[in-house]
Parts: C-alpha cells; structure tokens; sequence
C-alpha cells in the first residue's frame, strides 16, 4: 500500500507491505523514512485519529505502531505537543564521528572575492524592479542564450569600459566561468594552449570536455603567444589567454605579445579565448582594453560576476564570433537548457541603473587600499609580482629558503591559509620558479590585518 503524504504540512511517501501486517508495515515504514533522514528530528507527526483516517487503518492500530517507536526511540510523545521525530537512536557502543574540517582562522588563499562587499540593498532594489516589470513569460523555460535584457545590457557595459565590440546576438549567457569554458572546449575540441603557470582546475575543465591541453609558457610579458603554431604548440586549435591580468603571475600581456595572438588567430584560423575575469579592477591607471576588440571574429571574450558581485550568482557571458553562436548555443541547451532567469534580469537592471558602475569603483577603492596595507606590511622585504591590478599578489621565495610546501606548513601552525605557486605549473616538479600566492581579497575586513602580521612572521622565517 502506497500513500503519498501530502497533507499533514510535511511531504513523505510512505509504503506499507500488506504481507507484513498493517500495525508492522506502518511500523517499518515510518522507521525507514526517519532512518533515512526522510523525517528529519522535530518533525511533527499527524495525529493517530488524521494518520488512521487518511491510511484507512484503525485508530488503535496507528496507536500501537506510535507507541512502539516511542519505546524504540525514534518518536517522542508529549501531552499537548503531539508526536515528533527524535531521530535514529544511537548504538550502545562508541561511535565514529566524521568531524568537519574547520575554515582556516586567517584565510590569504586566493580565489574568491570579498563576499562581504556583496551589494545586498543594491541587489533586493533590483530584482524588485526586475520582477515588478517581468512578463509572466520570465518565469518559463528561456533562451539557450540568455536573457535579452541582460544581454542588451552587457553590449552597452562592456563596449564602454572594456573596449568590447558585442551584439546581443552574439552573447551566450552561462553559469559561470567554468561552464562557459566547458563548452568552448567541447564546440572547438583538439588541443587547447593554456598558459603556463596557470590554474589547474581550469586545464582538468577542459580535459574533461574532451580536448588536449597544451602549455603555452608565462613570462615577464604575458603568455608566449609568439610561440603559437610553433613546435608542439602547432596543434593548438584554440588558446585561453588572460590579457588583462595573468593568474597567477599578475602579469599584463604586452602589446607585442597582443598583436601575436591576434596575428596567430587570424592566420591559422585558430581562437583566442580571452579570460577577462578581473579586468575591472586595475589601481594604477586605466585598464587595458579588452583584445576582442581588435578581432571580435577570431576572440571569444569571456567575463563573469564571480569576482566583481560573488560566485554564487553564477554568471557569466561569452560574446562569440558569428561562426560560433550557433555551436556553442547548441552546446548550451544541451548542458542544462538555460542559466536562471531571476538573476539575469536582477543583474541586467543593476547595469542599466549603473548600480553596477556604483558597486564597481566602490570594490576597486576597496581592494586597492588592501593591496596597498600588503605592499606597507610585506612588500619592503619582499617584492610583489605583476602589475597593481587584480585580488591577488606572487610572492617569489628565495631559492635557497624552505620549499613552498615548507612555508605553507609553517603558516598552517600559525592558523594562516596559504597556496603555493608549484600546482599552477602544468608539469609542477620541473617548475624552477617557488612562490606564494597571496588572495588579499579573501580575508574579512577584521582578520585582514591579522593574516598580513602571519604571513609577515612566516616569510621573515623563511
């Protein structure tokens, strides 16, 4: 007997064996949903006269199998509470607890923003006008592409501080980087160049949709893109580069090595997959404009919110040369049909309103000040890589000091989280550069100034 529970203010799906007996099929089945979490501890039961009714069993009988659970200990009965769930009774013997593994107390790791500069009035004002204005239309299944309200809005923000040359129907909207860049890879396939060092989860997403990842060398001017078509690069069909600010060397591509990609892209008919996640946020003077600009139909740009609003929005947005809309659009429906509407909709009216301009310099005010206090702390002893841009900085260790895993221990001890340079390599035991990465995005606004005296104590012991 099959009974969908779906009139007692919590929904279960409970089914009773007849071959079992009544009392003992309600017994075993109740027992199963609390023991599978099904009924979670708290949860209030339906009273024996609603439960009898509804099951079409005796009241007497529904009694009986309470009764039971309570002596078992998964229910708990109370004059005027009603029954409720306990939970599943524990072992006589010692238990084995999983025990979580506890957030570091201060947290240099990079990656992440600081989500506390989340712009929450800001955002609540938008999806209020967003959804005020939407049709009913907005809450069905959507364009593979994206919202149009939102992509109108990215052709006019980026074309005004990023250089970007865009049309609506030239950009896909997608959750997040990463899927953005799982299905370039999966449309373009064969070998991709990826810069070297670089982030590893990256090149595993792109392993991952199926394409080879070749290693496309760093140095003091940007990704070797002169190397392109050159040697084992030869078979790279597509490149990943970071013009704007390289991960995580904190490099700016030069403009000779600008003019190669393009030059590489057009010649070869290959594609320049322009990674542009922290372009916004440069201190010291203009940021350079994007390089899709210069070939919008062999540069496929690609930005996101994650560093400037927070990664759990998960949005992102490629604008693609024409040849490509069609495939990835495909690739997209595919994957899971459409990114979520309300956010895009919340987000396309906080560009229009230029709240996002607003929020925009308010966080490069803000990150510019933490760069600077890292410079005033750490930087007199220690010089930080790359240009004044980004949410994060390259320590360069010594080679005659301690290894980075080393460094990374002894900032453990001192409950300070840290992340080496040597797993951005592609090949990490023949890399002759050690570092450390400093994400001073990261830390709260309390704890920052307290990570800096750690860190400062660790590299003074290196």
């Amino acid at each position: 007997m099959t009974v969908d529970w779906a009139n007692f203010g919590v929904d279960l799906h409970l089914d009773l064996d007849p071959a079992v007996g009544r009392r003992l099929g309600l017994e075993r089945a109740l027992r199963e949903a609390i023991r599978s979490g099904r009924l979670a501890p708290q949860a209030r039961l339906p009273s024996t006269r609603v439960l009898a009714a509804e099951l079409k069993l005796a009241r007497n009988t529904v009694a009986a199998a309470y009764e039971q659970l309570v002596a078992e200990g998964y229910l708990a009965a109370r004059t005027g509470s009603g029954t409720t769930v306990v939970g599943v009774p524990r072992p006589a013997g010692p238990v084995t607890r999983r025990v979580p593994e506890r957030a570091p107390r201060l947290d240099l790791r990079p990656g992440s923003p600081d989500v506390a500069t989340f712009p929450v009035d800001a955002w609540l004002r938008a999806t209020r006008r967003a959804l005020a204005g939407a049709p009913a239309s907005a809450y069905d299944y959507a364009d593979p592409q994206g919202r149009i309200e939102l992509r109108s809005a990215l052709v006019e923000y980026l074309g005004r501080t990023r250089g970007v040359l865009a049309d609506p129907a030239r950009i896909v909207i997608c959750s997040g980087y990463v899927q953005a860049l799982s299905l370039l890879a999966g449309v373009v396939g064969g070998a991709i160049a990826m810069e070297d060092p670089g982030l590893p989860f990256h090149r595993d997403v792109v392993r991952h949709a199926g394409a080879d990842v070749l290693a496309l060398p760093v140095d003091a001017q940007g990704a070797r893109a002169d190397l392109l078509g050159v040697g084992g690069l030869a078979a790279a069909r597509a490149a990943v580069l970071t013009p704007a600010h390289q991960y995580p060397t904190g490099v700016t591509m030069q403009p000779g090595r600008r003019h190669a990609a393009v030059a590489w892209a057009q010649d070869r008919d290959g594609l320049v997959v322009e990674d542009d996640y922290d372009g916004e946020f440069r201190y010291d003077r203009q940021p350079v404009g994007a390089l899709q600009g210069v070939a919008p139909e062999h540069v496929v740009y690609v930005g996101t919110a994650a560093k400037t609003l927070g990664p759990a929005l998960r949005l992102a947005w490629m604008i693609l040369p024409e040849r490509l809309v069609e495939p990835v659009t495909r690739a997209k429906r595919l994957t899971d049909l459409h990114t979520e509407t309300i956010g895009q909709l919340a987000l396309a009216d906080l560009i229009t309103d230029h709240g996002y301009d607003r929020h925009i310099r308010a966080c490069r005010l803000h990150y510019r000040r933490r760069r600077d206090l890292l410079i005033e702390r750490i930087g007199r002893r220690h010089r930080l890589h790359g240009i004044a841009a980004g949410l994060h900085a390259l320590i360069q260790l010594p080679d005659a000091g301690p290894t980075e895993d080393r460094v990374v221990e002894r900032a453990a001890a001192q409950g300070l989280a840290l992340n080496g340079l040597r797993a951005h390599w592609h090949v990490p035991d023949g890399a002759d550069t050690r570092g450390i990465i400093v994400g001073y995005a990261t830390p709260s606004q309390a704890s920052y100034p307290a990570a800096l005296d750690a860190l400062a104590r660790v590299l003074r012991a290196s």
